[in-house]
């Protein structure tokens, strides 16, 4: 790929670059494909200033990604060992994810890349105030932070009704507070519960691609449960929270139907427009 000349580079705003330092020099130029793809490949090459300026470029460089619909498997994959050489070295114990039967919630927030673009560097705030809101939910309910990335967060639950809990507290938070420029910020959750493989300090196997899969199929603000977690959840749901049938769908790349349910509860969103699914009945 050709490099880009001075002119080139001048020409470009700041919100192209993933990294700008302190005294203004830019680097990991991703104002398009191409130059995304280059940025991932090169990213852990890069002398960031310290650790928030690494994070902040990652996030930028993430949701460039996510704008040119690249998925940047090698990339979050080589970040999860980046990030665990850097626990061992400064002495951290990993945490003890659970192993066996869990209940999985993920969210993503809707339309993140317009609410990047109107907030340009505010939507570092931003994130980290929905962050800090979906990892004290998590812990206050004895659930497990396994993943947070970009706008896309991660979390295991020993207990059903947990999940269910957290995910109703985030909604119900969400929907409460007052964010900048009087902006709206919705977030999709997905919760499945099923035998994932651990893997280090993270999971693998098709539990969590269901998982993935009904968070993205939900609209901003609305919960979605599979039947799987239905059945986990007999006899510990608590008390005004329901599970709505919304009937059997086709979720993208997995084999059969899933029964999708929506958490309707005192405080939440109840009308949305019809998930992205095939139907099946």
């Amino acid at each position: 790929m050709a490099r880009l000349d001075a002119t080139e580079r001048a020409d470009l705003p700041n919100s192209a670059f993933a990294y700008v330092d302190s005294r203004g020099r830019r680097g990991l130029p991703i104002h398009d494909a191409r130059h995304v793809r280059n940025a991932l490949a090169r990213f852990n090459q890069v002398a960031f200033e310290d650790e928030r300026a690494r994070e902040r470029a990652r996030e930028r460089l993430l949701n460039a990604a996510k704008k040119y619909r690249i998925v940047p498997v090698g990339f979050i994959a080589g970040q999860l060992r980046t990030e665990r050489e850097l626990g061992q070295a400064q002495g951290r114990a990993p945490v003890q994810l659970p192993s066996g039967f869990v209940t999985m919630l993920m969210t993503d927030i809707e339309g993140s890349t317009l609410l990047v673009h109107r907030l340009g560097d505010g939507y570092r705030e931003l994130i980290d105030g929905v962050r800090a809101l979906h990892r004290h939910a998590t812990v206050s309910a004895d659930g497990y932070v396994v993943d947070a990335r970009a706008d896309e967060f991660f979390a295991v639950f020993e207990c059903p009704r947990s999940a269910l809990d957290t995910a109703v507290a985030i909604q119900r938070q969400l929907g409460g507070r007052s964010w900048a420029e009087d902006l709206e910020v919705r977030v999709r959750i997905g919760i499945h519960s099923g035998y994932p493989t651990l893997a280090e300090e993270n999971y693998i196997g098709m539990a969590v691609h269901t998982t993935a899969r009904v968070c993205a199929v939900a609209n901003g603000s609305q919960i979605l449960v599979t039947g799987d977690m239905r059945e986990a959840m007999r006899g510990s749901r608590a008390d005004g929270v329901r599970l709505r049938s919304l009937g059997q769908h086709r979720l993208r790349g997995l084999p059969d139907a899933v029964p999708l349910f929506q958490v309707t509860a005192k405080g939440l969103v109840t009308r949305f427009p019809p998930t992205r699914t095939s139907l099946s009945r």
